[in-house]
């Protein structure tokens, strides 16, 4: 058991999909309503529908997730092994790339995408 990050997709079989190349593994859990991957520095990620989590958002008088479908939500920030190898995965898998493997101000390397849901995705190696 750890911690458990959720991503509100819009489709979660086509944001599954995605995160399977993304990710290259497979989900540990992938049930109506929720899939779950593990991360590679622990935890794992959930992908649950927007259509999931309305009801509880509109309980609290929050707006529905759907409507900000396209605006950058959440960013998942990934220490792997080989950043321009994962990089190269999401942007296969249908990723947008923001930004190409840098050398950043803080000593990780970094490449930044966007996945097919809005959320930006990076993948990072500290030098």
């Amino acid at each position: 058991m750890g911690d458990l990050f959720i991503l509100y997709v819009s489709h979660q079989p086509r944001a599954r999909d995605f995160y399977a190349i993304a990710l290259n593994t497979a989900p540990t859990i992938d049930t109506p309503g929720m899939t779950e991957f593990p991360l590679p520095g622990g935890g794992s990620l959930g992908l649950m529908p927007e259509s999931g989590i309305h009801q509880l958002l509109k309980k609290g008088g929050l707006p529905d997730p759907s409507k900000a479908d396209g605006i950058p939500r959440a960013e998942i920030y990934l220490r792997v092994a080989d950043p321009a190898a994962a990089h190269a995965r999401a942007l296969s898998a249908g990723a947008r790339e923001l930004q190409k493997l840098t050398l950043m101000d803080w000593a990780d390397e970094v490449a930044y995408c966007l996945d097919p849901f809005g959320h930006v995705l990076a993948f990072a190696r500290t030098k």
